[in-house]
């Protein structure tokens, strides 16, 4: 299977199980696991060639020019985290749809729970590092959701916004860091960049770019000193918190710290930065673990502690340690996922997780004993556990190294971090499933069906076969080390076995498993100890951060973002302005190359005409109405400059602008009063005179000076000139312009065209919904009004016009391509001719004949012209680039066909569908009483502008 259909399964399939929600439970969860089984089955096809040690490559072009390419790469360590991926999370959706309750929006929780798988695997195969920073955030954003799914705690949506909080600012570091990297390699392809390990080490900025993405790894990763978020992110469900923990989103940073292993690693500030978080996380976590009470808490901060132990091996900068680091990975995902089931099913039968509260589950509980206890002891190292093997190898690696000069150090403290780790194991058995049965539980615990216990059952038989039969995972995991080494070393010669002899290695680990023991005995007078120990509170810490950041923010941003948008736009014009006359003062400028123009009358005249409105208009302003009939000239003067200039295609987008935005703006001064009052004092009057008289000079000299030079470089416009027809397969450059060559900026123009109708409808909502609705329906014109709303003789004539006006456009429309026109202004004239419509007949008549509603006209027109762009895609092409054919159909003559003509369709729709919606947003805003509405408004004096008011008050 394809790559790129493994990674879009998920996101895809995101979508079935809302749909299928109301089907039933299972038919969700079916859904989502087959989603997922064929993302499973789809990697395996490839299995073939990565145990061949083959690199499976798919890409497309996205944004070439940026770097930013849709490249993804399958070697033998994406292999190894895609399947922990997918694998991991079968048996959590099969575990999710027996775990969680009726009352659970299980549509919704496992939507969330697939674009998480989607963004984890496509981080792991991605070959472009900005695609996978893409994937990165995405998995932020998705762990958010999964995180606070329980919206009703508020522990939940806290956990949820730290960790949104501290993966997020990581990840806006490793953006940095990444694009460093790509400019010392000269490529963001991972492909090309693992290849330069010699150009980037030397490199001077190497230093700024691996703190930059450690920063990243670090925090995604909970390692010390960002480890504090992980625990508040128990607050989710249980089958969230073993995906997370085991498989997926904390083993993101790991991931990446092993993938840029070839590059990174075998430097001074690798080994030390590295190795030292890795060591202070594995041995904080492993004692934190140990003190707490909370089941989930417990696992936790041993999560911590392990994937700090993972981080100190990949830190050594030796094949042995990263060999080491990839079987613990392995490990840990099987033991940490199926003890994380094993506490929410202890949970879920007991309804509590605290510790103290349970004990003699041995006896109640049989099954879910073994699950448990065979994963407590691999994780503690206990021999015919997987967990045993890989913590044999960490010793060795560590007796092994030397950190700040001291052969000691690290050895000691990662006995003592393995010390406390099989403390909290035998802590995590003894007291919860050994002593007597007790009478006070919340619920009587028992077993639960099998479809609770047989998913982490699963894991434990591998456990128990990996931990007796070494041999059956050496070579994959062996092939997984060479794709980590890279060419920067060779995988180790060593053999996977249960015994290596009487080496430094056992006796650390005895040391670990009899001290541990000893722990759990003296247990309770340490914990009195824990307790009366003062020690820092990472939550209170990071509030304390967040609300000081936050205060700062306010502190600097509330002076200047105070809502005044006279204050902005002053502060703007007076820097550019400011900067500008810098520039000009202290550079050069060319002579002139290029003489002034003669004037002529016409020239002229149109000038005057500009001039006396916009003077007009700055004058006689507080007059609302007749500044927009001002403002209605100056645009018809800038339609008239721009055919001078024989620009006719801006000169009717312009015309048509003008008359559908004076028309929108009549209907909003429809509610508004006739003169806008005296607000500023005479002193800003002025600053604001003055300031606009500077700007306004800045920007005719800019413009005079600019106008008689030539371009030093050859004007863009010349490609475009050069390239509309053999490129994009029209005359009209213009046109081509919107639909080919800055198609992008177009599609980007009508979403945000599309948004602000909505905005406008749902200001509108919100006010017909609130108290302001009854003072619109009952408002009395200032002015006496004429009797006929509606004219005949206008309203036969918009009818018959209709269709005059719809051919128009339709013309208009067709011609875009080669002669002026196009989707955009013919989408306007249309929009023209409904309105007239409304305004002849009104809204009542023309709403009756509404066959589609304009939130789906917009809807329609970005998604065709979405489609036509991701069309390219399937034959190689950059996203919306266009083609052409021409083709005879007898007994016509050859025409063209083109792709943008779809393209300039979804324009067309999203531009009438837009206005049309902000129209009706107005008309409905402007329905009299009398009407169907009239009833909302009935208790309501219409004569009075306040219904809480009396009568005399406003007659005095």
């Amino acid at each position: 299977m394809s790559l790129f259909y493994i990674v879009a399964l998920p996101f895809f399939g995101a979508l079935l199980p809302g749909l299928m929600n109301s089907a039933g439970r299972a038919a969700t969860a079916g859904v989502t696991f087959t989603v997922t089984l064929a993302a499973f089955v789809g990697l395996l096809t490839n299995l073939p060639s990565v145990l061949a040690g083959e690199v499976v490559m798919a890409r497309v072009d996205w944004m070439p020019l940026l770097g930013l390419n849709f490249s993804l790469m399958l070697d033998g360590l994406g292999f190894f985290f895609a399947l922990l991926i997918l694998g991991i999370g079968l048996l959590i959706i099969a575990y999710g749809r027996n775990y969680l309750s009726r009352d659970d929006n299980m549509g919704q929780f496992f939507t969330y729970l697939l674009l998480f798988q989607g963004a984890m695997v496509g981080i792991v195969l991605s070959d472009n590092i900005l695609l996978l920073l893409v994937f990165w955030e995405l998995t932020s954003l998705s762990s958010f959701l999964l995180i606070g799914y329980w919206k009703h705690l508020p522990e939940g949506r806290q956990g949820a916004r730290m960790a949104l909080t501290v993966t997020g600012m990581g990840g806006l570091a490793m953006i940095g860091g990444m694009l460093i990297l790509g400019q010392i390699a000269g490529s963001y392809d991972l492909s090309v960049i693992l290849q330069n390990r010699e150009l980037i080490q030397a490199d001077p900025l190497y230093v700024a770019a691996l703190i930059l993405i450690l920063l990243g790894c670090f925090t995604k990763s909970a390692q010390f000193p960002f480890h504090f978020w992980l625990p508040h992110a128990m607050a989710a469900p249980t089958p969230v918190s073993a995906y997370l923990h085991s498989a997926t989103m904390v083993k993101a940073g790991i991931f990446l710290m092993a993938r840029m292993w070839p590059v990174l690693s075998g430097t001074p500030e690798w080994f030390v930065i590295v190795t030292t978080a890795g060591l202070i996380t594995m041995v904080l976590g492993a004692v934190i673990a140990l003190f707490k009470h909370d089941l989930k808490a417990l696992l936790a901060f041993s999560t911590v502690s392990h994937l700090g132990l993972i981080t100190m091996l990949l830190g050594t900068g030796t094949a042995f340690g990263a060999m080491a680091a990839m079987f613990h990975i392995l490990n840990h995902a099987t033991f940490k996922a199926a003890l994380f089931m094993s506490a929410g099913i202890i949970d879920h039968e007991a309804h509590t997780r605290d510790i103290r509260r349970l004990g003699g589950l041995r006896k109640l509980m049989p099954i879910t004993f073994i699950i448990a206890s065979l994963a407590a002891l691999s994780m503690a190292g206990i021999p015919l556990l997987n967990g045993f093997l890989s913590k044999e190898m960490m010793l060795e690696e560590a007796n092994h190294t030397v950190l700040f000069n001291s052969p000691w150090l690290v050895p000691v403290l990662a006995t003592v971090g393995s010390l406390f780790s099989a403390a909290y194991c035998f802590r995590l058995i003894g007291h919860v499933f050994f002593g007597p049965v007790r009478d006070d539980y919340p619920a009587k615990p028992h077993d639960p069906a099998a479809g609770l216990w047989l998913p982490p059952a699963i894991l434990v038989v591998l456990v128990v076969v990996i931990g007796v039969a070494p041999f059956l995972a050496e070579p994959f995991i062996k092939l997984v080390t060479a794709s980590v080494l890279g060419d920067a070393a060779e995988v180790p010669k060593s053999y996977f076995k249960i015994w290596h002899g009487l080496v430094p290695a056992l006796y650390m680990s005895i040391v670990a498993v009899v001290g541990g023991l000893i722990m759990l005995l003296i247990f309770k007078p340490s914990l009195r100890i824990w307790d009366a120990m003062p020690r820092p509170e990472a939550k209170v810490i990071f509030e304390a951060i967040v609300e000081s950041v936050a205060k700062l923010a306010r502190a600097i941003i509330l002076p200047l973002h105070n809502g005044a948008f006279s204050r902005y736009a002053a502060i703007a014009a007076i820097t550019m302005v400011a900067v500008g006359y810098h520039a000009w003062s202290t550079g050069t400028i060319a002579a002139p190359t290029r003489e002034m123009q003669p004037a002529t009358p016409v020239a002229v005249g149109g000038w005057l005409m500009l001039v006396a409105a916009t003077a007009g208009m700055v004058m006689m302003h507080r007059n609302r109405l007749l500044s927009l009939i001002l403002i209605g000239i100056v645009g018809l003067m800038v339609s008239i400059g721009f055919v001078f200039f024989s620009a006719p295609d801006l000169a009717m987008t312009q015309f048509t602008v003008e008359v559908v935005t004076i028309i929108l703006l009549l209907l909003a001064l429809n509610f508004l009063p006739n003169r806008t009052p005296v607000e500023s004092t005479v002193l800003r009057r002025v600053r604001d005179t003055s300031v606009a008289i500077f700007g306004g000079l800045a920007t005719f000299a800019l413009s005079y000076h600019y106008m008689l030079r030539d371009a030093v470089t050859a004007p863009i416009s010349e490609f475009h000139l050069a390239n509309s027809y053999k490129g994009g397969g029209g005359t009209n450059v213009v046109n081509v312009i919107l639909v080919d060559f800055r198609g992008f900026d177009t599609y980007g123009e009508i979403i945000v065209l599309g948004i602000a109708a909505l905005l406008i409808y749902a200001l509108t909502e919100t006010l017909l919904g609130g108290p302001v609705r009854a003072h619109l329906l009952n408002r009395k014109p200032d002015q006496k009004r004429a009797g006929n709303k509606h004219p005949m003789m206008m309203v036969v004539l918009t009818r018959v016009i209709m269709p005059v006006v719809l051919l128009v456009g339709f013309y208009i429309f067709l011609r875009g391509h080669n002669e002026p026109g196009g989707g955009f202004i013919a989408g306007l004239i249309v929009s023209i001719g409904v309105v007239m419509q409304y305004m002849a007949s009104g809204f009542g008549w023309a709403s009756a004949r509404l066959r589609y509603p304009y939130h789906g006209v917009i809807g329609a027109g970005v998604l065709i012209a979405g489609l036509t762009g991701i069309g390219s895609w399937f034959v190689g092409k950059p996203f919306l680039t266009s083609d052409f054919t021409y083709v005879r159909i007898p007994p016509f003559e050859e025409f063209e066909l083109a792709t943008a003509a779809l393209f300039d369709l979804g324009v067309f729709l999203a531009v009438v569908g837009a206005v049309m919606l902000s129209l009706e947003s107005f008309s409905r805003l402007a329905r009299q009483s009398g009407g169907p509405d009239s009833e909302h408004a009935l208790d309501i004096d219409p004569s009075r502008d306040d219904p809480k008011e009396p009568a005399e008050k406003e007659a005095v």
